[in-house]
């Protein structure tokens, strides 16, 4: 099966830059098949690994840690999860000039009550959740009202990662393909 690992925090906003041949070599280096990046912002699908997620998430950031000094949380979601994701967001959602949609990815997310961590505004935000994943949509008209900005710096925020929803449902598809090829 295949697998997503979502990097949090490479290549934003000038901070922690990452190349992504590099990147891929990296994940190569690990023993990892078919690994391609997806975008410069810290998205590699591949085969292999091994059942031991734990272990998996570990190697990759150690081995992140070797080759560019960097400490970035790794989280990986399988082909499955991936799907699941895609499932929960209604195909109308899109990240576009009308609407703000994101996948905001971490392991804290476990029950529909883990929407209850994110700071909404009543109103505001559209949210759906899968297991690992909470969906998230704001209309850009609205956006400053939005008390979501407010988990910049928390906790939660450090254990998480965000994708737009369009590049969710690319990860899918080339979790996908890998899981064919």
């Amino acid at each position: 099966m295949a697998f997503v690992a979502l990097l949090r925090g490479i290549n934003v906003g000038g901070k922690a830059p990452v190349d992504m041949k590099k990147l891929k070599t990296t994940f190569e280096r690990l023993g990892l098949s078919n690994v391609r990046t997806y975008i410069n912002s810290g998205n590699v699908v591949f085969t292999g690994g091994g059942k031991d997620r734990a272990r998996l998430r570990r190697r990759i950031a150690r081995a992140i840690n070797d080759d560019f000094g960097l400490d970035v949380a790794v989280l990986l979601r399988d082909t499955d999860e991936l799907r699941a994701v895609v499932d929960t967001l209604p195909t109308r959602w899109a990240n576009d000039g009308v609407h703000k949609c994101d996948v905001f990815f971490s392991d804290d997310f476990t029950s529909p009550k883990s929407v209850d961590l994110l700071p909404l505004t009543p109103g505001i935000e559209e949210t759906r959740f899968t297991p690992g994943a909470i969906v998230c949509r704001v209309p850009r008209t609205k956006q400053a009202k939005s008390k979501l900005t407010r988990m910049v710096g928390t906790d939660l925020y450090k254990r998480m990662t965000a994708r737009n929803c369009n590049t969710a449902r690319k990860l899918y598809e080339l979790a996908r393909q890998a899981d064919d090829g």
